[in-house]
């Protein structure tokens, strides 16, 4: 039996997207189960805002738009489950495109199976390094929030679940190709439990 968002993922695709060229990655409900269990009673609480300033005044400071070695961020990911994901958008644009709305039922479909519920998740976009940086820190946030839209309005994850992160172009997948394709991505981050006073 069909899980309510792999139907609404299903719906939405057919009606959205039929006859689309583009290709789109698969990403399976299991893949992203398996990696991003495992933390067990064990909450990760991050300053989202205090991270978002930080990485602005770090842009502000450096005053360059040379690919630098911009790793900082690995310190608060490294040891959490996390799995990457290719979400496409429209250029320039925080409109994903039709054929990732599969890949979003997946996400939805881990999310709400009983392994991963009860926990809480950031969802990081990433860029690749054409533009601004400033400029495509604001643009990962605008990607990060609509993916975050998509999954609470679409595919019904409790909004308290998910928060989005924008980290640009600080971040690169594969630093020697910062303008490749895999560097325009998206995160997702396992947390850990809600905190009791979340809970719905």
């Amino acid at each position: 039996m069909k899980s309510i968002a792999t139907a609404i993922a299903a719906a939405t695709v057919a009606v959205l997207c039929a006859g689309s060229a583009n290709a789109q990655s698969v990403v399976t409900q299991r893949d992203l189960i398996s990696t991003l269990q495992g933390l067990g009673n064990r909450t990760t609480v991050l300053d989202i805002n205090k991270m978002r300033q930080e990485v602005l005044v770090e842009i502000k400071t450096e005053n360059t738009e040379d690919n630098v070695g911009r790793d900082k961020y690995l310190d608060y990911f490294a040891n959490l489950p996390n799995f990457d994901v290719q979400i496409l958008f429209d250029f320039d644009s925080d409109v994903i495109k039709p054929e990732s709305y599969q890949v979003l039922g997946a996400m939805a479909d881990a999310l709400h199976n009983p392994v991963l519920a009860g926990d809480q998740f950031l969802i990081i976009g990433h860029t690749d390094a054409k533009g601004a940086r400033e400029y495509n820190l604001n643009l990962s946030q605008k990607r990060a929030d609509a993916i975050r839209t998509a999954l609470v309005t679409f595919f019904r994850v409790p909004p308290e679940r998910l928060t989005a992160f924008g980290l640009g172009e600080e971040q690169l997948e594969d630093p020697a190709n910062p303008y490749a394709a895999i560097n325009r991505r998206v995160e997702l981050v396992n947390l850990g439990p809600l905190p009791s006073s979340k809970l719905p």
